[in-house]
């Protein structure tokens, strides 16, 4: 086989030379949690990234106990733990008069669920992962960017920017939003929320104020939001400040500018001001989802992660569905693997993750766009809301029960849905201002 072009990086353990069983593009968060899933039964995997080195940008993360769970036994948990914060309480407030709306006692979910509810640093978490693969000999490379994909038997194949052709039993395109293997099996486009995201992980030492790190905060406000947590053992504050652009919605081409993110948050509480100034003004991040599919497995290529599902950010489970997804893909392997021979059937295996990973994910994705309506409603309808939000009961975890029990293996194992409360059906509490009032 011919050596990959540019410098690489390969484990010490993995046989460089021997032809993997599985084929994983794409080194972030899915792509390595898959490669780790499908390692520990024994396979041999190859990763490849196309960056110079492994790594992931970005902030803070949420982790919730459907993935807490895999982590535990993929026996990850507590090195996570050491590294992330483990918040008692979420809190969602009203982003115009800074009043509480709801809340979720997380150590009473940790005791539903079994397992906790935590936040850390993407790179913290990329970096177990990454670490955790190498130990157990995974072929990591990068400079590798694929360009092609091709599937003909009981094979698959990807080419690369440098013409060479790489094939496996099975590839696996974790290549993210703007995947490669996406178009090439549905041909389908993003949709754009014309919303835009804001980020700032920034020492604790550089905030001036006071901020409560023992809780995961999110004001809601009239198409806007902010969120913000520890993370690093509560060395480091993170912020997100999300909007609505106009910018986009006129259909200008340059969206999502700083001077739209300080008008955004003009008339939002003085918490939600204080900390707009702390967000980084050299990047922001444009919100972009796809309507979901039910086909994500082409012959011997099976789509996983972002490439598969992207949502919008609002129920906080983009990575956390990724690293599911290689979690059930290697169940599969598991159960249909052939004892005589010790190999994996695989059209059954990847068929298998496909039913019951499409109809979760498009569920976490529709209901990803619904929730983000709900958080940005403005005048009545935002009134209304937020008489909804303030009659929940602390320990009703309908709304939740269907996202954080235990992942489903068959289409049969998904737990049935919330229902949702018509605002329709609400009387608005009139004394509350909304932003066009405040």
């Amino acid at each position: 086989m011919a050596e990959s072009s540019g410098p690489t990086t390969t484990s010490t353990v993995a046989d460089g030379d021997a032809t993997p069983d599985v084929l994983v593009v794409g080194g972030g968060i899915g792509g390595l949690s898959a490669a780790y899933a499908l390692a520990r039964e024994g396979l041999r995997v190859r990763v490849l990234e196309q960056a110079p080195e492994f790594g992931e940008v970005g902030a803070g993360l949420q982790v919730a106990p459907n993935c807490t769970r895999i982590l535990h036994e993929y026996g990850l948990l507590e090195e996570v733990k050491s590294l992330g914060v483990l918040p008692s309480a979420m809190l969602m407030r009203d982003a115009v008069d800074g009043s509480e709306l709801t809340r979720l006692d997380l150590r009473d979910l940790e005791e539903r669920y079994g397992f906790p509810y935590l936040v850390i640093h993407r790179s913290d978490l990329h970096a177990v992962l990454l670490r955790a693969c190498r130990e157990l000999g995974v072929d990591l490379r990068t400079h590798q960017r694929v360009t092609g994909y091709d599937t003909a038997d009981d094979r698959a194949s990807v080419t690369l920017a440098d013409g060479r052709v790489e094939d496996a039993e099975l590839v696996i395109a974790a290549d993210g939003l703007h995947s490669v293997a996406r178009q090439w099996m549905a041909g389908d486009d993003l949709v754009n929320s014309a919303y835009v995201a804001y980020r700032g992980a920034i020492p604790l030492a550089d905030v001036t104020r006071e901020v409560n790190l023992d809780e995961v905060s999110v004001h809601v406000g009239p198409r806007c939001h902010f969120v913000q947590y520890g993370l690093r053992g509560g060395e480091m504050l993170n912020q997100v400040a999300v909007f609505e652009s106009p910018k986009a919605l006129a259909g200008e081409e340059d969206w999502g500018t700083p001077d739209e993110l300080d008008q955004a948050f003009d008339d939002t509480c003085e918490d939600v001001r204080a900390g707009i100034p702390l967000m980084w003004r050299d990047r922001w991040w444009r919100m972009f989802d796809r309507d979901p599919i039910d086909r994500w497995v082409r012959g011997r290529v099976v789509l996983l992660g972002d490439a598969a599902h992207p949502p919008l950010q609002y129920l906080a489970q983009g990575a956390v569905m990724a690293i599911e997804d290689g979690w059930v893909l290697a169940r599969h392997v598991t159960r249909h693997r052939r004892s005589t021979t010790d190999t994996v059937d695989w059209d059954a295996a990847v068929r298998a993750f496909e039913a019951v990973r499409t109809q979760h994910c498009r569920r976490v994705v529709l209901t990803a766009r619904s929730w983000g309506e709900l958080w940005h409603l403005d005048r009545t309808a935002r009134l209304r809301r937020n008489v909804v939000l303030r009659d929940r009961a602390i320990d009703d975890y309908s709304f939740v029960d269907w996202l954080y029990g235990p992942t489903a293996l068959v289409p049969e194992e998904l737990p049935p849905m919330f229902q949702p409360i018509p605002l329709d059906a609400v009387e608005a509490e009139r004394d509350q201002p909304t932003l066009t009032d405040a």
